[in-house]
């Protein structure tokens, strides 16, 4: 049976890192893991208010044409059906 170092050594990543670990919680580690939750945010480009106002009234208005389509289509297919079985 391998030792638990050879199944460490064999759980290698690919590029050479840390050897994988399971889910082993270090309360020490979650400093440094919101630090870098910070720098990733700090990353984001956030669209401008004009472009969000804009992209979503687009949607809402998609969202109804879609809707009423759709209800009609309904309503035509229940008339239909309803002639049929009459």
């Amino acid at each position: 049976m391998a030792s638990k170092e050879d199944r460490l050594a064999k759980g290698k990543k690919a590029d050479g890192g840390d050897p994988v670990q399971g889910s082993v919680f270090q309360p020490g580690r979650v400093k440094e893991f919101a630090a870098e939750v910070k720098n990733e945010f700090g990353k984001i480009v956030w669209p401008a208010r004009k472009q969000t106002v804009g992209t979503t009234a687009v949607v809402v208005v998609l969202v109804m044409i879609i809707s009423f389509y759709l209800g009609a289509v309904d309503l035509l297919l229940g008339k239909i059906i309803g002639y049929v079985l009459r």
